[in-house]
């Protein structure tokens, strides 16, 4: 009976697909948002580069001069890639969730690149490096200190907290946004200021996202 379910259960999420695929305005749209999200990615390691060799200004963060840094990459790395893990599942099983976390996505990396592109900051007093092996990897060759303005780390788990659309996962993303939020600061790896943003600026770009990801009939 198990079995069974699950062979149903995975034949509704390929009929969802070829459905989706079929569908012209579906098809068009996932193609020109991967590609927009290929080339953002892509754009990284050698924006992440050109703003560590920027000179910019220390913040006087009287909260973080009140946290004793502290490492807790684990925690962090944990919270992040488990509920990135739990957003691709959401979107194998869903075509049009899948293609608003890709608008998304696309949109947090690059309204990230304009705002620090705008905000030059040197990294907060006592950074302890994050060690997270995949993130990392698009630094590029040198290790970045200064992709503060706004937290990248916090605002790709608020994307998926109003991404989700069910309660337990939203709630699992709500946390661990929150989480990670907080456990940055202790790091010192962003100033409050970088983490407060986060959720404004992931918030204007859910909405465009869901605008942009909207299939014509």
């Amino acid at each position: 009976m198990e079995v069974l379910t699950k062979d149903i259960a995975r034949g509704l999420v390929e009929d969802k697909w070829i459905y989706a695929i079929r569908h012209p305005s579906f098809r068009k749209k996932l193609i020109t948002g991967l590609i927009a999200l290929i080339i953002s990615l892509a754009c990284l390691p050698f924006f992440f580069q050109y703003v560590e060799q920027r000179e910019g200004r220390v913040i006087n963060d009287f909260i973080l001069d009140l946290l004793p840094a502290k490492n807790v990459s684990i925690p962090i790395f944990t919270m992040i890639w488990s509920m990135s893990i739990l957003a691709l599942i959401r979107g194998v099983q869903s075509p049009k969730f899948f293609l608003l976390l890709v608008y998304g996505l696309f949109l947090v990396f690059s309204s990230r690149m304009i705002t620090m592109y705008l905000v030059a900051l040197d990294p907060p007093p006592h950074l302890i490096p994050l060690i997270d092996p995949i993130s990392n990897s698009f630094y590029g060759k040198t290790f970045i200190t200064k992709d503060l303005f706004y937290s990248g780390h916090t605002a790709s788990v608020f994307l998926f907290f109003l991404s989700f659309k069910r309660k337990t996962d939203k709630l699992l993303a709500l946390l661990c946004s929150i989480g990670v939020g907080v456990l940055v600061l202790v790091q010192h790896v962003h100033y409050t200021i970088d983490v407060i943003a986060a959720p404004v600026f992931t918030t204007i770009c859910y909405l465009i996202a869901r605008r942009l990801a909207v299939v014509n009939n």
